[in-house]
Order: C-alpha cells, then structure tokens, then sequence
C-alpha cells in the first residue's frame, strides 16, 4: 500500500501458528472478518480448491484493494465487503451462504494503517487528529478531544485506555485548548507527555507515554469494543458444526470479551475451547515483527 510515497507491508501475526492448528476441508467457507492486507487468507486460500469461499470484510476500502490483488490468482472464490465485522452475518448471508466452516478476526492494526497520515493514528508522525478505520463514521478524534467534558474524557481514557493518570491527562488537554484546539497527533501527544511529565524519547518505560491515550481514543472513534461484542454474539449462528472462530486481540480489553464470550459458550456446549491459554507469538516472530509482542490468539470450535 502506498503511503506518502512509501510502500509498507502488514506482517500477518501468528500466520503459521494459526494455519497449524486449523485444518480446513477443500471446500471449506473461510470468513476473513478483517481481511487487511489478505496475509492470513493467502495462507488459507491455498490449502483450498474451487468448490471453497472466502469472504473478506473491511472498514478499510484501500486494503480491501490489496487484498483484491495478492488473492487473485487464488483457485477458491473470493468475495470482499467493505463493511464492518459487526454486520457478519447480514453480509455473508447476502452473499447467499448460510453457514462457514472458520471465522477469523486479526483485530490488530496493519503498519500501512499506522504510516497513512489520512488516518491520523500515530504519535511518531505528526498527522491530523482523526483515528477514523473507516472514513463513513462521523465522530474525529479531535471532535472528542476538543469538545468532551473532562471528566468524561478522563473517563473514557481510564476506560479504554486503562490509564491511571486519565484526570491528570483530561485536566492538560482542557487547559491546551482552552488556548488553543488540538487538531494533530503531535499536538495530542506532547499534551499528554506534559501532563505525565515525561518526553516521548527519553523514557524507562517500554511503551510511549501517549499510548494509553491514543489507544483509548481510537477504540471510542471506531466503537471497537461495541462491534467485537457483536461479532462474537454472531459467530455461533453463522459456523458450521466442527467450525472454527479464531480471534487474535492485542490489548487486555479485547482479550477479556474473547476469553469471557468463549468460556460462556463453552459453559452451554456450543463451543469447544481449543486453547485453554492464549497462544502468543515466539520470540522469534516478534524479532521479526515487533507489532506482533502484544498478540493474544484464542480459538474455540462449534460443537
């Protein structure tokens, strides 16, 4: 994918791992629920013949377009939506198939997502305040930062960022624009460093002290939680007897929805949990990947 003149490539996390432990029959539906770049499908599509189905969804119509181009030459059939996984089964159903023998969602961002400045999500590179995967939502990042009440800032921040300093945090960003609006990443950034009384480069910590904020802000943009809360709630309608849901979540508040909605349909024999823990990548994969350290994969089976 370009972006700015550059080419950057999404490493699918625990691609293998993943292919190990689901075995998929010839003719087998595969639903990619965040199809991205096509990395996990390709790896699928080609254990599968031409009786066999992907269906790939999206918010994101420019990785819809590479996926497009790295799964033709694929012998199965492949169908890309843009649409949000939260509409699952409406959209595989339009499609006029009933039920799928795997669901996957890589609910992680892809390095092209984080590099396009038209996405404004990262705090490496000023880019404007926006954090919209899909450019049909209304609500920018900055929209929240400049017009939510402190305390339902620092709310939102402890909530989805699981920041302890969320006041202090909401109370800086009060303050900078009551002088001025906070319209970049930079801005939002250097705003938060201040209020924890640190710099972006020179830190103990492993992870940059905006993290937490921009996390928080980009799950509220994009109601994160809210559509895996409905992916989930679909999966078992949609999957065949024997058929897999595969979930790889990065951070402990899309993990704890997973674990919790497993357990629950395990507890009323619907599901068949197939790891007890989650799997995480090998110190091997994360050298090679550096986004793939906070990668949890969890898969149950439809009984």
């Amino acid at each position: 994918m370009e972006t700015n003149g550059s080419t950057v490539e999404h490493i699918p996390v625990l691609a293998k791992t993943l292919a190990e432990q689901i075995n998929l029959p010839p003719d087998a539906v595969m639903v990619d629920a965040t199809i991205g770049q096509g990395g996990h499908s390709l790896l699928f599509g080609k254990t599968l013949g031409p009786e066999a189905v992907i269906v790939g969804l999206d918010v994101d119509k420019n990785s819809i377009r590479r996926a497009q181009f790295r799964l033709k030459e694929l012998a199965c059939k492949v169908i890309l939506q843009h649409c949000n996984f939260s509409q699952i089964s409406e959209e595989v159903h339009k499609q006029g198939i009933d039920k799928a023998d795997f669901i996957l969602a890589d609910l992680g961002l892809c390095s092209a997502q984080l590099a396009d400045v038209r996405f404004g999500l990262s705090f490496q590179t000023n880019m404007p305040l926006d954090m919209r995967i899909d450019e049909r939502l209304k609500t920018t990042a900055a929209d929240i930062v400049n017009n939510a009440g402190e305390k339902s800032l620092a709310d939102l921040i402890y909530k989805f960022g699981q920041e302890r300093a969320s006041r202090r945090i909401a109370r800086f960003i009060v303050r900078h624009r009551g002088s001025e609006p906070i319209t970049t990443t930079g801005q939002l950034a250097e705003t938060v460093c201040k209020a924890l009384g640190k710099t972006g480069r020179s830190r103990k910590s492993k992870i940059h002290p905006a993290t937490r904020t921009f996390q928080a802000l980009r799950i509220a943009v994009n109601n994160e939680l809210e559509n895996l809360e409905k992916l989930l709630a679909s999966a078992p309608e949609l999957l065949n007897k024997s058929g897999y849901i595969a979930i790889i979540s990065f951070h402990s508040l899309e993990d704890r929805l997973v674990k919790s909605d497993f357990r629950q349909n395990e507890k009323e024999n619907i599901y068949r949990i197939i790891t007890k823990k989650p799997i995480v990548p090998t110190r091997e994969e994360i050298a090679e990947n550096r986004r793939a350290r906070s990668a949890k994969l969890r898969i149950a089976q439809k009984r």
